[in-house]
C-alpha cells in the first residue's frame, strides 16, 4: 500500500475549537484574516475552504447555528441565496471560472463534513480541472498558492459584494 503524507492538513485534525467551527468564526471578527474570512455583514459571512476542492473554492456561511435549512429566517435564506449570486459573478468575472458547483450538504447522511451548521459550498470550475490523480489515487493536486488566491479574492469583494 502506498501512502501519501498531507502533513498542511495536520490543523484538521488537531486544532479543532470548542462547539461548532462555522459559530467561533462567526463569533470572532477580529480573527477574519486568520481564519481565511472574505467578507461578512450583519446575517452571513463568508469564508475559504481550508480543504477546497479547487482553487478559491470558499463557503457562505450565516450566522445563525442550525443544521437545518428550513428553519432559517426567509430574510436569511433570501440573502443567502442573494450573496451566492453576486459571488458566482465574483469567480466568473474575477478570476475566471468557467463554471461554478453550489451546493449544500445537508446532515451527516448527505455529506455534510460540518452537518450542525448549514453552508453552501461555492466552487469555481475550469475546463480540464481534474485529472487522473483524483480518480485513482483519491487525492487532490491544488494549482496555486492558498494564500495568494484567498489575496486576490479578498480584494474583489468590495466590487462584487458591496451591498
Amino acid at each position: 500500500m502506498d501512502y501519501m503524507y498531507a502533513p498542511w492538513r495536520d490543523t484538521y485534525f488537531s486544532d479543532k475549537p470548542e462547539g461548532c467551527v462555522f459559530c467561533n468564526i462567526s463569533e470572532h471578527p477580529e480573527l477574519d484574516e486568520q481564519h481565511h474570512v472574505l467578507y461578512r455583514d450583519v446575517l452571513c459571512f463568508i469564508v475559504m475552504n481550508r480543504y477546497p476542492y479547487t482553487p478559491g473554492h470558499f463557503m457562505v456561511i450565516p450566522h445563525h447555528h442550525t443544521d437545518a435549512v428550513e428553519t432559517l429566517e426567509p430574510e436569511v435564506w433570501l440573502h443567502l441565496s442573494f450573496i451566492v449570486q453576486r459571488c458566482v459573478k465574483m469567480l466568473k468575472e474575477g478570476i475566471g471560472a468557467q463554471g461554478v458547483n453550489l451546493g449544500m450538504n445537508l446532515g451527516k447522511s448527505g455529506g455534510a463534513g460540518i452537518a450542525e451548521h448549514i453552508h453552501y459550498h461555492v466552487i469555481p470550475r475550469w475546463m480540464g480541472d481534474t485529472n487522473f490523480i483524483t480518480t485513482i489515487a483519491d487525492t487532490r493536486v491544488y494549482g496555486t498558492d492558498f494564500e495568494k488566491i484567498y489575496t486576490h479574492l479578498k480584494g474583489l469583494v468590495p466590487e462584487y459584494l458591496a451591498c
